[in-house]
């Protein structure tokens, strides 16, 4: 039941969500009291122009982005730990599993196995299915097929196949690292939700280095937008892509009040 409020919940916060909930609310008052339904209907405008903001976006995905950037010399480790999150599962008429934008980490953690950062890699992932009819592979599994394709071997390969979330991963992982005797790892995951995993995996006493990949801003898109004319003006204009992005960052920073109040970090 957690999981799935903690889904569900969110949506009405969300800019999308909370701007239709102000629009409703707004339908209902209209003939009887227009003052308070133009005022929801100015609140639902100004929060989609806000959150479409290219300048609003940026500065709040490069406020989780920016806390843990990619060392210069990544240290040695005794196991590279990937969070799931990267894949869609294999459904018609999909002829494999698709990679998401956040499959970054399952090839940045091939590249360090193969740059010798550590000897084993572990994939955590479960995959959530709310019918019973989903795909039966874990999202672990799908990433380990994907690393073997990369020319990692399989018996570098662990799996932890039922975390449904952060907290879970921290915890199965955990229990993993204990049977292996491990105890410092390379923790990938994508920039924007390191943050979080990091703080909640140190909760688990477990020595952890942030290993971050899949940022959505670079210096070069800051620099645009302090130095270009034409960005400035393009990132007035609101567009779906940045309320996803503002939509994303306020998803971690909820997760952490959440966690928080969990005791989970």
């Amino acid at each position: 039941m957690f999981l799935y409020l903690s889904k569900l919940l969110p949506l009405f916060i969300y800019p999308v969500g909370l701007s239709c909930l102000l629009l409703t609310v707004a339908l209902f008052r209209l003939w009887k009291h227009p003052g308070q339904a133009a005022v929801c209907i100015s609140v639902a405008l100004a929060l989609l122009l806000v959150a479409g903001n290219g300048r609003v976006a940026t500065r709040l995905v490069k406020s989780l982005e920016w806390q843990n950037l990619p060392l210069e010399s990544v240290p040695q480790a005794e196991a590279i730990v990937v969070l799931g999150g990267a894949l869609k599962p294999q459904m018609p008429p999909r002829p494999w599993f698709d990679l998401s934008e956040a499959s970054d980490r399952i090839l940045h953690s091939a590249r360090l196995y193969k740059a010798g950062k550590a000897p084993l890699i572990i994939f955590s992932g479960g995959h959530i299915d709310w019918s019973g009819k989903g795909p039966q592979v874990s999202e672990s599994e799908d990433m380990a097929t994907l690393a073997e394709a990369l020319n990692v071997p399989a018996e570098a390969i662990l799996q932890d196949p039922t975390s449904l979330n952060t907290y879970e991963n921290a915890v199965n992982v955990k229990k993993i690292l204990q049977e292996k005797g491990i105890n410092r790892v390379l923790l990938v995951t994508s920039a924007m939700h390191m943050p979080r995993s990091l703080k909640i995996f140190q909760k688990q006493g477990i020595e952890v280095i942030p290993a971050p990949t899949d940022f959505l801003v670079s210096e070069r898109e800051l620099w645009d937008l302090s130095n270009s004319p034409q960005s400035a003006v393009l990132s007035i204009l609101p567009d779906a892509e940045r309320v996803q992005q503002t939509t994303r960052v306020l998803k971690e920073y909820i997760g952490m009040l959440i966690y928080r109040l969990k005791g989970w970090l």
